[in-house]
């Protein structure tokens, strides 16, 4: 299994300003395109963090509103036993 060593945006660009420092520009395009990539996925990971706060909030939401609709199917239930009690009695007075 191969290790993965994760760089972060700022190692990436400690080692521009060494770079920089030193006058060596040989592989400054290989980081700045790590630089883009560092980027991308932090801002792919700020979208995901949105996106799981706002299916949080809606889940709560959905919830109310199920937990609301169990209550009525409750007093819905209740009432057909009911209606179903005065049909039979009905049935009964007029055999």
């Amino acid at each position: 299994m191969s290790r993965h060593i994760h760089r972060y945006l700022c190692d990436v660009l400690e080692e521009m300003r060494t770079a920089d420092k030193g006058k060596n520009y040989s592989y400054m395009a290989a980081l700045i395109e790590e630089v883009q990539v560092l980027g991308n996925r932090m801002e792919a990971a700020l979208e995901e963090k949105q996106d799981c706060e706002y299916y949080h909030i809606l889940g709560k939401k959905l919830e109310e509103a199920n937990e609301k609709l169990e209550a009525e199917k409750e007093k819905l239930t209740a009432e057909v036993a009911s209606l179903k009690g005065q049909r039979d009695k009905l049935k009964k007075q007029v055999k």
